[in-house]
């Protein structure tokens, strides 16, 4: 009798590891050194070398596609738009905003999880905020970052290249956003930027700016 227990501890315990479903693992975001992964419907930015939802590993990432090793498996994945069957579209979030003072558009949203003024600037290139904002928000530009040259309205001016985790305003969340931080006090307010504008369908209407979220 305990012989044939053991034997059908082990039958269900075979069965039970052979349909459990692998995790649905897409790709929906590419970086150099870093992609946004959608495993199971959780999606999070994982940088390389870091493990990410469901245990799903980044190996490598460009901006051509990405390594991942899943469940102790390694192979490559282009970028993928399409949802998985199983899997409901998601909604599309929007946000209306109405113009607001000296004729520009305000937004409060946040940058990595934190708090943040916005103006909506679609002349700028990425998104850009100050050294003293970037450090108020943790962000360590100096070592993360790439240095380079920008134009300002007072001229050029020293300032480094960035990614940020995740850039939110309303319920649009947009991952793994390129970004300047200027050196000195200039930009006063964070610009939002072409870097998350351009991941989002936007329009102007009779002064009200409708952002609406792609994915």
């Amino acid at each position: 009798m305990r012989f044939l227990a053991l034997l059908l501890t082990a039958t269900l315990s075979l069965i039970a590891a052979t349909t459990t479903a692998a995790p649905r693992v897409q790709v929906v975001g590419l970086f150099p050194g870093a992609a946004v992964l959608n495993v199971d419907g959780q999606r999070k930015l994982v940088r390389v070398g870091q493990t990410g939802p469901g245990g799903v590993v980044v190996v490598s990432a460009d901006s051509r596609g990405a390594v991942l090793r899943v469940e102790g498996i390694e192979r490559s994945y282009g970028l993928s738009r399409e949802l998985s069957s199983g899997f409901a579209e998601p909604e599309r979030k929007q946000l209306s905003i109405a113009k607001g003072q000296g004729g520009h558009y305000w937004i409060a949203g946040s940058i990595n999880g934190q708090s943040v003024q916005f103006l909506v600037d679609t002349g700028a290139t990425s998104v850009a905020i100050n050294e003293n904002q970037a450090r108020r928000l943790g962000i360590d530009y100096r070592v993360d970052g790439r240095q380079i040259v920008v134009g300002t309205a007072s001229g050029t001016a020293k300032a480094w290249k960035v990614h940020l985790n995740s850039v939110k305003v309303g319920a649009i969340d947009v991952m793994g956003v390129e970004a300047v931080v200027v050196e000195g006090a200039s930009p006063t307010e964070a610009l939002l930027g072409m870097s998350f504008l351009g991941r989002v369908s936007w329009r102007e209407d009779q002064g009200v700016l409708r952002l609406e979220s792609k994915i």
